[in-house]
């Protein structure tokens, strides 16, 4: 198991405040979403920005801890897809065509529409993941939600929020097979880095890149 503790800071790039929610379908797999412009973006802007505001204000004051090995892989309950990939390096350098491979892969399974995941929620993912031991398979059940399928599960259902962070690729709902939600859940507190919702009856974990809160 890898603890936080264990974590340096020797990855000085990410993505900035603004995020780029770009859309299309899921007919192909070209570099679709990551323009110079966004390139730029993750060369300039780094999370201690982000800080206070927005995610990570542990690390953010601490300048002392930075993320794991940039590797997950990934299991989509709806489109029984698989995906294992590194998307940052060990310099802190993210490998933009395997972000748009995690971006298809957490897609809107309603839809089919793609939308650019915002990186923070992917590292908030890795963080709790490797503090459970790093190799879990993360089973998603939700990800990018197409504003057209939120307002539909509104509808459907009262724990389904209108402004969902889901809605600007900022959210993950998973479960990771043989890992209890609690633990997960308690890991998640623990790191203080993000939105943490507990559904314990559906058997799952929503994760997003908001500012630290529980329900």
């Amino acid at each position: 198991m890898i603890t936080l503790e264990r974590y340096r800071l020797t990855w000085p790039r990410l993505f900035g405040t603004s995020h780029l929610n770009y859309v299309r379908t899921a007919m192909s797999l070209p570099d679709w979403s990551w323009t110079r412009r966004t390139l730029l973006k993750t060369s300039v802007a780094g999370v201690l920005c982000l800080g206070e505001r927005f995610f990570m204000p542990r690390l953010a004051r601490a300048q002392a801890k930075a993320l794991p090995e940039g590797e997950l892989s990934f299991y989509n309950v709806h489109t029984d897809e698989r995906l294992r990939v590194r998307y940052r390096d060990e310099q802190g350098q993210y490998d933009l065509p395997a972000l748009d491979e995690l971006n298809h892969i957490l897609r809107c399974h309603h839809t089919g529409e793609v939308a650019t995941m915002d990186p923070r929620v992917i590292e908030h993912i890795n963080l709790v993941q490797k503090t459970l031991g790093g190799e879990g398979e993360i089973h998603v059940i939700s990800a990018f939600r197409s504003p057209e399928y939120n307002a539909l599960l509104v509808k459907r259902s009262r724990r389904a929020a209108r402004h969902s962070l889901h809605v600007e690729g900022q959210a993950v709902d998973f479960f990771i097979p043989g890992v209890r939600p609690r633990e997960i859940r308690q890991a998640a507190l623990k790191l203080q880095y993000g939105g943490v919702g507990y559904y314990p009856r559906a058997h799952f974990i929503h994760l997003d890149c908001g500012p630290f809160r529980s329900w």
